[in-house]
């Protein structure tokens, strides 16, 4: 039964890893329907990685913990969609050749930001299992306690000023959260780099960060190709030079934001009461249905008016629908 058990999981990376592969060989040969679905190859990327996890541990959220990784997709646009209000204010992105129509446009939106936390994760799991930084110890904070104050002012300053002065201040907006929430985490007991700081350990920082480095190179190769994709409208601070959409400064913010995204999911988490995608367990079944069903309807509320304002100041071009597939390269593109 092991056998074939493994023999089954290393068919399902090999099968997923081939899917990968073809999928460049596609978007290389400049086929149409790939670029404008790239945004698909995230969840192929999910997937590999996921493969590879439970690969290397026996174990992975997709395998052994789907309602984990199922948890994670709303949270996943739900953090993001944060961060898209930010930018009604900023004006820092844009976004191309969209759906033209308003079913299918909303539709990408919610696949796309979907796969946020996902892909962090995911990525963050595979780097944790084969034991990157494994050996790493830092000097404990001392009296962590004594930084709620402090967190909690420059969160505070760090989400407000971008508001006030945009040109100028936008970048606090993927620290200020950490900041905020983390002292909540701590005091709640969840989840919480401060209490790991506490044991002598920064590993989960360090995996967080380099993570960030790693999906924000890949975020931006696969926009590049893409035909509905993301464009930068801020102008440079420092250099004015560009790796595929994005200036060379701008690569500085991956690495904080996905320590914002670990911050700001572990403070979903404490309203939840119980699991965690790191560390899967039984959640307990709610005893107010009615408290849950409200919650689910105030969130796609929530999303539905901030994809209105998407569609409203950051949405710059759209396409009309093609039901059209072509994976080769036309004579007219």
């Amino acid at each position: 039964m092991r056998i074939q058990r493994s023999f089954r999981l290393t068919r399902r990376v090999k099968s997923s890893v081939f899917c990968l592969i073809l999928f460049h060989v596609f978007l290389l040969m400049g086929s149409p329907s790939v670029k404008k679905g790239l945004f698909a190859v995230w969840w192929l990327f999910i997937w590999v990685l996921d493969s590879l996890i439970h690969l290397r541990s026996g174990s992975s959220l997709l395998t052994r913990h789907r309602k984990e990784f199922y948890m994670l997709l709303p949270s996943s646009i739900l953090i993001w969609l944060i961060f898209e209000l930010y930018n009604t204010v900023l004006h820092n992105w844009e976004y191309q050749f969209v759906q033209e129509f308003i079913l299918f446009r909303w539709l990408g939106y919610t696949l796309a930001f979907a796969t946020v936390l996902p892909a962090l994760f995911e990525t963050f799991q595979l780097l944790d299992v084969y034991g990157l930084f494994k050996n790493s110890q830092t000097r404990p904070i001392p009296e962590s306690t004594r930084w709620y104050v402090p967190f909690v002012v420059v969160g505070i300053v760090a989400l407000t000023i971008p508001l006030i002065w945009p040109k100028i201040f936008f970048p606090l907006i993927w620290i200020g959260f950490i900041f905020l929430l983390e002292p909540i985490n701590h005091r709640m007991g969840g989840v919480s780099l401060m209490r790991q700081w506490e044991g002598g350990s920064l590993r989960t920082l360090y995996l967080l960060l380099t993570t960030g480095v790693i999906i924000g190179l890949l975020w931006e190769f696969w926009n590049h190709w893409a035909i509905t994709k993301w464009a930068y409208t801020f102008d440079p601070i420092a250099f004015p030079w560009k790796i595929f959409e994005m200036p060379i400064e701008g690569y500085i913010g991956f690495p904080p934001f996905v320590v914002t995204c670990y911050v700001m999911v572990n403070t979903l988490y404490l309203f939840r009461g119980a699991g965690h995608w790191q560390r899967p367990m039984p959640a307990a079944k709610p005893k107010r249905y009615g408290r849950t069903m409200l919650a689910g309807f105030l969130m796609i509320m929530f999303f539905f008016t901030c994809f209105y304002l998407i569609d409203q100041n950051s949405v710059a071009s759209t396409r009309p629908f093609e039901l059209r597939i072509n994976f080769l390269k036309s004579k007219t593109e």
